[in-house]
């Protein structure tokens, strides 16, 4: 099961955007819930996977610890719009742990953070697409990008706010802009990018104050508690 879970994770994240795409295209009824349903599936095949490899509490507790500071930083931060630095701790865990404990760092912050701002439709989009950042972090550490190009951390830092807003501006937009038409999803679109600006420069502040700091430290404490996840880190 581990094994079909884990060749599912990288079809699941490609089939949410696609969902989207084909629900914009198709103007199907119902395309918030449908669209809603795949990524509530994307989440369901992360979790499962987690669960399945039975990680020891050492290995899970550094992946929840990131997540209850990436909520608490959510919270701390609710009164400016989009300022936040979820993301920033997403893209630290990814790199600093592996692909799978960046996706559950977002998902966990995201799930967590809305009891204090409310439960909704937009969870699991929320939840997707933070550990999406993550997952993308983990993914291009593992390869070696961030060590050959350091300021790569910062340029993903930048476009992954951007990614977030697309989707949940898209999934806004399938389920509530009528009629769907080329113009009213470029006026949807245009009306988050201010947001969606202050996302990626507060994502890109947070690097700069907490990515090197907080990188020494789970250095040591990963090498101090043998802690192996995917190949990635620094």
């Amino acid at each position: 099961m581990r094994r079909v879970l884990t060749a599912l994770e990288v079809p699941v994240l490609i089939a949410v955007p696609a969902a989207l795409a084909a629900c914009a295209v198709l103007d199907l009824g119902q395309s918030a819930l449908l669209s809603a349903l795949v990524a509530c599936a994307a989440l369901l095949v992360f979790m499962g996977g987690w669960e399945q490899s039975k990680p020891a509490p050492r290995q899970v507790m550094p992946t929840v610890v990131l997540a209850a500071l990436a909520a608490a930083g959510r919270i701390l931060f609710a009164p400016i719009p989009s300022f936040k630095p979820v993301t920033a701790i997403c893209i630290i865990a990814g790199i600093m742990f592996g692909k799978r404990s960046g996706f559950m760092v977002g998902a966990l912050a995201a799930l967590a953070s809305n009891f204090f701002f409310g439960q909704g439709p937009w969870t699991p989009w929320q939840m997707y697409a933070w550990g999406l950042s993550g997952y993308v972090a983990g993914t291009l550490a593992a390869r070696g990008i961030f060590e050959r190009h350091p300021r790569a951390v910062y340029a993903w830092g930048f476009v992954a706010p951007l990614v977030f807003g697309a989707l949940l501006n898209g999934w806004y937009i399938i389920g509530f802009v009528r009629p769907l038409e080329p113009a009213t999803i470029a006026l949807a679109y245009a009306a988050g990018v201010p947001l969606d600006i202050l996302h990626s420069v507060a994502t890109e502040l947070f690097l700069l104050l907490l990515y090197a700091p907080w990188v020494r430290k789970l250095t040591r404490i990963r090498d101090k508690y043998a802690l192996r996840f995917e190949a990635g880190g620094v």
